[in-house]
């Protein structure tokens, strides 16, 4: 069986047909997945989907692009992480590829979920774009370690996933590992441990290959488990039981 660990079935893409999403999750063994929050503004849909699906998950957090909405305190993400169904913060983390300019708000704003995960006691999501260093130095500052947590859509070097792993964090790798041109991202799969591993689809985007440019949705992240089977010359079956026993062991939920 498969577990997508990073998805967003609130997206409109997904959220106008949830009952057939998840019945196609049925039907390619993709058994659980992780509703990932990027807004404080649209948790309650997140939630309400968590509620309604005894097999999906919720996350509380704001991702490092937002801006304009509610800016979330430790106490706010704390609270709201109470939920029943909520077993991780994030995503966040630092993104430079899109945003320019002075952006100490958003380091401030990982800063807050880092603390927040570590005093709820709930793994971390986070979400790294051309902001390794800053990334990693933060998560060191703030004793991330401690927490532990996920990687999320992991697109850096090995050098970054080491540093990652040895504090506590999975890598998780998504529909980008099936590109061609992904060589490099290949190369870094190939090193990781199956023990430190999961496997992700980012839906509505980011569609693995043969579904590429199309919308995504977590029924597709066996094609990311079989990319991985095939870089490390193991049975699928082997990538499907290590990311999914991963993924109960890091959020700390019953299959």
């Amino acid at each position: 069986m498969f577990v997508d660990s990073h998805c967003h079935l609130n997206f409109p893409e997904l959220a106008a047909d949830l009952d057939s999403v998840v019945a196609t999750m049925e039907s390619n063994a993709v058994t659980h997945a992780l509703c990932v929050s990027v807004n404080l503004e649209t948790l309650s849909q997140v939630l309400s989907i968590a509620e309604r699906f005894a097999n999906i998950f919720a996350s509380v957090g704001v991702h490092p692009d937002n801006q304009g909405g509610e800016e979330p305190d430790i106490r706010r993400l704390r609270a709201l992480a109470e939920h029943p169904r909520v077993v991780a913060i994030g995503e966040t983390g630092l993104d430079y590829y899109r945003l320019k300019g002075d952006l100490d708000w958003q380091r401030d704003r990982f800063r807050c979920h880092i603390r927040a995960a570590r005093e709820s006691g709930l793994p971390l999501i986070i979400h790294t774009r051309d902001a390794a260093a800053d990334t990693l130095r933060i998560m060191k500052e703030e004793n991330a370690a401690e927490c532990g947590g996920v990687m999320h859509c992991f697109t850096e070097t090995r050098e970054v996933a080491n540093a990652a792993m040895e504090m506590n964090f999975l890598i998780s790798f998504s529909g980008i590992l099936t590109f061609k041109n992904a060589l490099a991202l290949k190369d870094v799969a190939r090193t990781v441990p199956l023990e430190n591993m999961l496997i992700e689809t980012d839906s509505p985007y980011l569609a693995p290959v043969p579904y590429r440019g199309r919308t995504n949705q977590p029924a597709y992240v066996h094609f990311v488990a079989e990319e991985v089977a095939r870089l490390k010359e193991v049975p699928v079956v082997a990538v499907a039981n290590a990311t999914t026993t991963n993924f109960f062991d890091l959020f700390q939920v019953a299959a």
